[in-house]
């Protein structure tokens, strides 16, 4: 079964038990950093490749007083979604960003990160730790790939809906000409000036992982890469030389990982800068990003089975899933776009006894 009809299943059931009591709302965990969250959606439009993109901005604001709170899915785009799947009573309206907040400029100049969603999901599901590095103050780019994407809402609530491509290594193809094209534009999305255009990461989760990886090859402005179960080499990279820039690799056991994927491991032969591969004990596929809170929420609510649960989240407690989220980006993206050292990145941490390390 697909991992979003399986999420929207689950999710079915839930609302289905609770929407006789109030609607079900889910809401990404709050940043912990210092800052309050600004957000903004933009339309992209590529004239050279025909292509239009949705991408949202995270950063740390100056102010949100009296702004609204941003949707987690936009609500043309979410409607459809739970149309699609024949689901009422869920409410996807609510994250930690404030749209249209002003950045605070007090700051300086920020690095700037780039996600991409793995596939048949969104931008959306990068939410969490998308908000918890602007709280930190960086600026995160958020980007949708549209026609693989479940779905992307554009300006006036016009919806594309994705269908799930046959060729992956073309749809990477696609996904890397949309990594260049944004950060073309980044220069003109720096409204405030605050972009440190020297200082870009970029990290995904499944294919957008592998997305983060094949972008890295293509394109040295990226100084620093983060692979959330699914980095590896794709066709388009087989003849391309070492990449010597910063980069963690992130199995989980359900994907397979290094030590069952030769590209995965090809991959890893390929970085001679420094790297890092991290396991994590008990985790699943889908436990490294939003997912991992509404498939959690359903089990809970609703006792799903065992096995098509550790299918999907594993078996490692949601607050420490999302606390691997919360802290490991951040520390990576600190010590290598802002040289700040992290002893999360040198060995086992007690706080995280679950994580395995490889360098």
């Amino acid at each position: 079964m697909k991992r979003t009809t399986f999420l929207l299943a689950c999710l079915l059931v839930l609302v289905t038990a609770c929407s006789e009591r109030q609607p079900v709302t889910f809401e990404p965990p709050k940043p912990s950093g210092p800052h309050p969250v600004g957000t903004t959606a933009t339309r992209l439009e590529d004239t050279e490749r025909g292509r239009e993109l949705m991408i949202s901005l995270w950063y740390p604001a100056k102010t949100t007083a009296g702004l609204p709170v941003a949707p987690w899915m936009p609500k043309a785009a979410a409607e459809h979604y739970m149309r699609d799947q024949g689901i009422t009573g869920l409410r996807l309206d609510r994250t930690s960003g404030y749209e249209g907040a002003p950045m605070d400029t007090g700051l300086g100049k920020l690095p700037v990160i780039l996600y991409s969603p793995g596939l048949d999901a969104s931008r959306s599901y990068g939410t969490g730790v998308a908000q918890e590095l602007a709280s930190r103050g960086f600026v995160v780019v958020t980007i949708d790939h549209p026609y693989d994407a479940a779905v992307v809402e554009f300006p006036g609530g016009r919806v594309v809906a994705g269908k799930q491509p046959t060729d992956l290594d073309q749809a990477v193809v696609v996904r890397v000409a949309d990594v260049r094209f944004v950060l073309d534009q980044l220069p003109s999305l720096d409204k405030a000036g605050s972009f440190d255009l020297e200082r870009i990461g970029m990290f995904g989760h499944s294919l957008g992982a592998w997305t983060t990886a094949s972008a890295m090859f293509a394109d040295t402005r990226i100084k620093a890469g983060f692979g959330l179960d699914g980095a590896k080499l794709g066709k388009s990279d087989e003849g391309r030389g070492a990449l010597d820039r910063p980069f963690v690799v992130v199995d989980t056991t359900g994907k397979g990982g290094m030590d069952k994927n030769p590209l995965v491991r090809q991959f890893w032969d390929k970085l001679t800068g420094w790297r890092l591969h991290l396991t994590i004990k008990g985790a699943g596929h889908n436990s490294m990003g939003d997912d991992v809170v509404l498939i959690r929420l359903a089990a809970a609510q609703l006792g799903l089975g065992k096995a098509e649960l550790e299918e999907l989240v594993g078996t490692i407690p949601v607050e420490q899933a999302l606390a691997f989220q919360r802290e490991y980006p951040a520390a990576f993206f600190d010590e290598h776009l802002r040289s700040h050292p992290s002893a999360l990145l040198k060995a086992p941490s007690a706080q995280f006894p679950e994580i395995g390390y490889q360098r």
